[in-house]
């Protein structure tokens, strides 16, 4: 059994699949797999995910397809009463699910990385190299880090002022995310905890 992970970028598909799966399967009675599928960005995201997601769900044991963007900078007009992140996840989130044909609604299920996935490496800043720690603040609450200075731009500038290389998301972000205990992450970013409360709700189903 496997859940497909519809991503839109390299970072999401070369670190959240095995931090998903190291909060899943101690929790499951069997493992269950995590196979990322990659667009080309957020554009093509949004005008293929559809078809995508016919074509794919017809793939053997699959549970679901679950979708993961970074809400920063997803290219929606938001109502002017979205001025909220959570009332923007919901515009997304409706958006994004009328896309998909309603006979497999039950089978796809989007989630957004709020503000962005280095949310989730904010949880612990004791991962990061020590001379960096030294500039970054302790974030109790890592997504509420901004539309204005999202996560990975608040690393490029603590990685500069640590005169270290410049911060990437496929350079650093890969090698962090391995030493992130995703509990910690869980525990303070509930937009996060939502989408593996319901994978493993799926999971959990699908194996009994």
């Amino acid at each position: 059994m496997k859940f497909l992970l519809f991503v839109e970028g390299d970072t999401e598909r070369g670190a959240a699949p095995d931090f998903l799966r190291r909060w899943l399967d101690p929790q499951l009675p069997s493992r269950v797999g995590i196979k990322p599928v990659k667009f080309k960005g957020i554009h093509d995201y949004l005008e293929d995910v559809a078809q995508k997601t016919e074509v794919r769900l017809s793939e053997p044991d699959v549970i679901a397809a679950i979708g993961l963007v970074d809400l920063y900078g997803l290219p929606l007009d938001y109502p002017k009463t979205a001025s909220s992140p959570g009332q923007k996840i919901t515009h997304a989130r409706d958006y994004i699910t009328n896309l998909i044909p309603a006979t497999l609604h039950e089978r796809f299920r989007q989630h957004f990385a709020v503000h962005e996935i280095e949310a989730w490496l904010l949880s612990n800043v004791a991962i990061f190299p020590r001379n960096v720690q030294k500039h970054m603040q302790n974030i109790p609450q890592p997504e509420s880090v901004d539309f204005d200075t999202p996560p990975a731009s608040r690393l490029a500038t603590w990685y500069r002022q640590a005169g270290r290389r410049k911060y990437s998301k496929t350079i650093q972000a890969l090698n962090l995310f391995p030493k992130l205990d995703p509990s910690m992450a869980y525990a303070k970013c509930p937009n996060l905890k939502s989408m593996l409360d319901e994978m493993l709700g799926l999971a959990q189903a699908a194996l009994t």
